[in-house]
């Protein structure tokens, strides 16, 4: 089976669809998929070369010039590459909604005939919908609505969000599918002191870790403040509130300044992006992961916290936080400052409790392998193309029986 998977970017400080699609894929190809994945060359540093099928992280991939828009990813390249090549494919999967490529894909699918899923990676959630309001209202009336009711299916990670979206665009062809993540990871070989080289202030210290593309729906803000409140405290001094990832400058300076005006510059860090080797060796040295996002559709960070067996706190608004409290791998708390202090102290002080908490996070982690994650896309797949094939069968029937009857009337 040929699939084409078509998302706006690969890049890391596009957040974490950019960061699941890599392994999908791979696990996807292990089972037996002819995968080919289609993006844009928006914010990557060193793009490969554009418009030729090239290996990118073990997929066969091809790029294509992002030329207007920051958000949107403009690209006409990608355009009429989509409209010549999509026959060639037997289904397309779509990542992201309020992008060009999702409508030049889901446009050239529907000339063509090719069955198309679309996984809207949160974008459809009420809370993401407030977010330039008028721009995607306008967007879903003139084109959002069709081309989720014209896909075949939708795919949702989590049931939350399956549900949101539902209940408020009447929507019914959808089917959740968590995403996973790769329970191999690379060997951490980088010693305390080479990482403490690179993470000033970090060597010998406890650690509260972020690993999150830096943005104001992620309730930085109000968790630093509450790190800061609660390791006021004689026995919580030693603790460190480890930032990783980027985001917009305003922003991240912002963040900066706060700490800097609490006079927090070496218990409130700041490494940037952490990626391989790096970000394996700061999860895994991790007391403990904080995601306290006002929306979070799943929160790929957490999954593999939970894989190293490292507790987290999230916020209610993490489509995740169900699970984790179920399954007790956690802290889940609302966005207030008062909330996410009486989390962050609980957890610090009481290392047992993250031993058991991590323990628990590790077991549930087992429910989100790639593996697990693959084989539910293949079974969609399968029934989706399957589908597909007897409704064209059935169509090209009618057809024969209609010309035969007109046939038979003219003799």
């Amino acid at each position: 089976m040929k699939v084409l998977h078509v998302i706006p970017s690969v890049a890391q400080v596009s957040g974490g669809p950019a960061q699941a699609i890599i392994p999908m894929c791979r696990a996807l190809k292990a089972g037996g998929i002819d995968v080919l994945l289609a993006t844009t060359d928006a914010d990557l540093d060193d793009a490969p070369p554009r418009n030729t099928i090239v290996d990118y992280q073990q997929i066969p991939s091809i790029f294509f010039q992002s030329q207007l828009g920051q958000s949107f990813k403009f690209s006409r390249t990608m355009s009429l590459w989509l409209r010549d090549h999509v026959r060639q494919f037997d289904l397309i999967h779509i990542h992201a909604v309020f992008n060009h490529s999702s409508v030049a894909a889901a446009r050239a699918c529907q000339k063509g005939g090719v069955p198309y899923i679309i996984r809207p990676l949160g974008t459809l959630d009420p809370w993401s919908m407030k977010q330039k309001k008028l721009r995607k209202q306008v967007f879903w009336r003139i084109v959002g609505e069709k081309m989720l009711r014209r896909a075949t299916s939708v795919h949702y990670t989590t049931a939350a969000e399956q549900t949101a979206v539902e209940q408020t665009y009447d929507l019914k062809n959808g089917k959740v599918i968590p995403l996973g993540v790769e329970s191999e990871w690379p060997t951490v070989s980088q010693t305390n002191s080479q990482f403490s080289a690179l993470v000033p202030d970090i060597h010998g210290y406890p650690y509260v870790l972020v690993l999150s593309r830096l943005h104001p729906k992620k309730g930085l803000d109000v968790v630093i403040d509450a790190f800061l409140n609660v390791t006021a405290s004689d026995n919580l001094q030693a603790w460190r509130l480890l930032i990783a990832g980027d985001g917009p400058r305003d922003y991240v300076r912002q963040l900066q300044d706060q700490v800097k005006r609490a006079r927090a510059s070496k218990r409130v860090l700041f490494p940037g992006w952490l990626n391989g080797e790096q970000k394996w060796h700061a999860l895994t040295n991790a007391a403990l992961l904080a995601l306290p996002s006002y929306q979070e559709n799943f929160g790929i960070c957490v999954v593999e916290a939970l894989t190293c067996g490292v507790p987290v706190v999230v916020s209610e608004h993490v489509n995740l936080a169900d699970e984790i409290d179920r399954a007790g791998a956690g802290w889940v708390t609302a966005v207030d400052r008062g909330s996410i202090e009486n989390a962050l102290r609980d957890a610090l002080a009481n290392e047992e409790e993250r031993r058991r908490r991590g323990l628990a996070g590790k077991l549930l982690s087992k429910q989100f392998s790639v593996e697990t994650m693959a084989t539910e896309l293949i079974r969609l797949y399968s029934s989706v193309t399957f589908t597909n094939e007897h409704n064209t069968v059935a169509t090209e029937r009618l057809a024969n029986t209609n010309a035969i009857c007109c046939a038979h009337k003219a003799d």
